[in-house]
């Protein structure tokens, strides 16, 4: 059994106190997001404290997996941008501790995580929807609770509206009453007046009791009455009190599992292969049954095949044409026919496809019904490989990432997991919306976000293993003004302690001979080049190098001087960049073919000089500028 090293034990005693907390902090957000989706269901209903915990723990349960794979790139980024902010990353790869080393009691953490991840998706994760749906259905089925505003008509009571002007919440009383009762039906109303009174409920909870003091009660019964009476007749009532029974459940029913525990939400691996299974073996069916009664249909009244049924097996069997001793021409045989003959013929052939084509849509839906049931538990199915997966891809994401921008609190790693989690989001959704509406085949739909970030991270593991500079704005900036040719300027300080003091001598030898190499490239390309030189060699690349490097040099052998007029001057000495513009192609044929064929070539050459020209320009500053330091000199 290999023995565990320190480094594995450190590593993992820095991860995982970083993994349990951003878990927490992922699960939270993800749940304040549930809570913000269905607070409608859970405002306003008078549920007990235990009924809505136990709704947010089988949440909470049911989020789980979609929590886990952003602690992991949160975890990873923190953990690994610490070390490399506190030197410590530096410190393990000089001492011949490789990155990939560094992350290996990590990834196999990550893989634990994942078959963990997985087992839950599958056996904990379909017991506690089952749980969260039912409740959340229960509650969406549960009647509001009564808090009667002042001033406004309140319609929440099923068949009844009621004002109430002002209301007692000390004495539990209501002044100035109202209610316009359509129990019995609109043809058939009642409006209830009263000075005040009081509202309670009935011991079971079903029933809400009204006690009325000083009022009337005015109904119509027109639509009850009989014969002519009946049509004038109306019931005016005053009372001194009165108590009104009107039915409403106010009670808590939870739903029974069995009806979710029947969907795809609460089915495990097995089961949701089996349904997928069962589903399209009655598709595979109704479809070749479907395909066998349209083959069999008749075309222009003729058979083309029958339905033979031989030891109880149906098959289809092919009608020998029927033979004309000569072509018939149709359009001929119409024409001939009265108008009002045509007329029904055409009523009838419209008619006879509307119906197959009824018929055929019809049974068209009960097929697409089917599908969307298989597609639905496909998706489920592969969701649990997904979500877990995830974990991995993105530990090989967050990992190199902390590495490369080496910072570890809680401002860059969010903001950067954040990002990469609205990427992730947005190719998974795209994909289950595809993969849901039958657009994409399932599997391409759900491993698409996987399929778009697993080279994302083999990308950033590459490049940390190779201390990348893949963040590092001056590189980009310098690979920026080499495409654009945008100007560069020195920068030189004067030194505190200098080790190697300026030769006055060797370096007006040096100054000399960079002028001299400055001259010799002026004088060879004197004025503007043409358009097939340009595209076929260009300016000369060693030459330019040359220059380029003894240019450096220079600079570097200045800067150790001790006057700051010679640092001054020295700073205005260009920087030869070696930008593709000066040397387009090595290969005068391909050079020729760009110019000829590509219609790039006329403004790539406009662009080449004048970059060169800006080049020539600064070839000669340089010559001016090593004039006045061999005076200062």
């Amino acid at each position: 059994m290999p023995r565990i090293k320190r480094i594995d034990t450190f590593m993992l005693q820095t991860f995982l106190p970083q993994f349990a907390m951003t878990f927490l902090i992922c699960l939270f957000i993800v749940m304040m997001e549930f809570l913000w989706k269905y607070i409608d269901e859970l405002v306003g209903k008078g549920l007990s404290i235990d009924v809505v915990a136990e709704l947010f723990f089988y949440a909470a349960l049911s989020m789980t997996p979609l929590a886990l794979p952003l602690a992991v790139l949160l975890a990873s980024l923190m953990t690994f941008g610490n070390l490399g902010e506190h030197v410590e990353l530096t410190a393990m790869k000089s001492s011949g501790i490789s990155l990939m080393r560094v992350m290996a009691p990590l990834a196999a953490l990550m893989v634990l995580v994942v078959c963990g991840a997985f087992y839950f998706s599958n056996n904990v994760v379909p017991f506690s929807q089952v749980k969260m749906w039912t409740l959340l259905y229960s509650m969406r089925q549960k009647t509001p609770t009564l808090d009667i505003p002042e001033g406004t008509v309140f319609t929440q009571i099923p068949g009844y509206n009621l004002y109430v002007k002002h209301k007692d919440e000390a004495n539990d009383m209501l002044y100035n009453l109202l209610i316009y009762d359509v129990s019995q039906g609109t043809g058939n109303p009642r409006i209830i007046t009263a000075d005040s009174g009081r509202m309670s409920f009935t011991e079971d909870y079903k029933h809400l009791v009204l006690n009325l003091y000083q009022g009337t009660w005015c109904e119509d019964m027109r639509s009850t009455g009989g014969g002519r009476m009946g049509q004038n007749l109306f019931r005016r009532e005053a009372f001194h009190d009165k108590e009104i029974m009107i039915p409403y459940d106010n009670t808590f029913t939870r739903m029974d599992d069995e009806t979710m525990r029947s969907q795809y939400v609460g089915k495990d691996i097995a089961e949701l292969q089996h349904t997928i299974d069962s589903v399209q073996l009655r598709v595979d069916s109704v479809g070749a049954e479907i395909t066998r009664d349209m083959r069999a249909r008749s075309v222009l009244g003729v058979p083309t095949r029958r339905i033979v049924v031989k030891d109880n097996k149906t098959s289809l069997e092919i009608v020998p044409p029927v033979k004309v001793s000569r072509p018939l021409d149709f359009d001929s045989l119409v024409a001939q026919q009265p108008i009002a003959e045509q007329m029904q013929m055409v009523d009838q052939a419209m008619f006879y496809t509307q119906n197959q084509k009824q018929d055929f849509m019809f049974r068209g839906y009960a097929l697409n019904d089917d599908n969307f049931v298989i597609r639905r538990h496909n998706i489920e199915l592969f969701k649990k490989f997904t979500l877990s997966l995830a974990c991995l891809v993105f530990f090989f994401i967050g990992a190199p990432l902390g590495a490369i921008i080496r910072k570890g609190c809680l401002g860059t790693p969010i903001v950067v997991s954040v990002m990469m989690f609205i990427v992730y989001y947005i190719f998974d959704n795209s994909g289950y919306k595809l993969a849901r509406d039958g657009r994409w085949p399932v599997w391409q739909g759900m491993w698409l976000s996987t399929a778009v970030l697993a080279p994302l991270g083999v990308f950033l593991t590459k490049k940390a293993v190779e201390d990348s500079a893949v963040f590092n704005p001056d590189a980009y900036i310098s690979f920026f003004r080499r495409i654009t040719g945008m100007h560069q300027e020195r920068k030189l300080a004067l030194k505190e302690v200098i080790i190697d003091e300026v030769d006055a001598d060797a370096t007006l030898i040096q100054i000399g001979a960079f002028k001299q190499l400055c001259r010799e490239f002026l004088d060879k390309y004197p004025g503007r080049q043409k358009y097939l030189d340009y595209w076929q060699y260009g300016y000369d690349k060693p030459m330019l190098r040359k220059l380029a490097l003894d240019v450096d040099a220079l600079v570097d052998n200045l800067a150790n001087s001790r006057d700051q007029q010679i640092l001054n001057k020295a700073e205005e000495l260009p920087v030869i960049r070696q930008l593709l513009t000066y040397h387009p192609t090595n290969y005068p044929k391909l050079g020729m073919a760009i110019s000829i064929i590509f219609p790039l070539g006329l403004p790539g050459y406009l662009v080449g000089l004048r970059h060169q020209r800006i080049l020539k320009r600064d070839i000669a500053k340089a010559i001016t500028t090593c004039d006045q330091l061999a005076e200062l000199l």
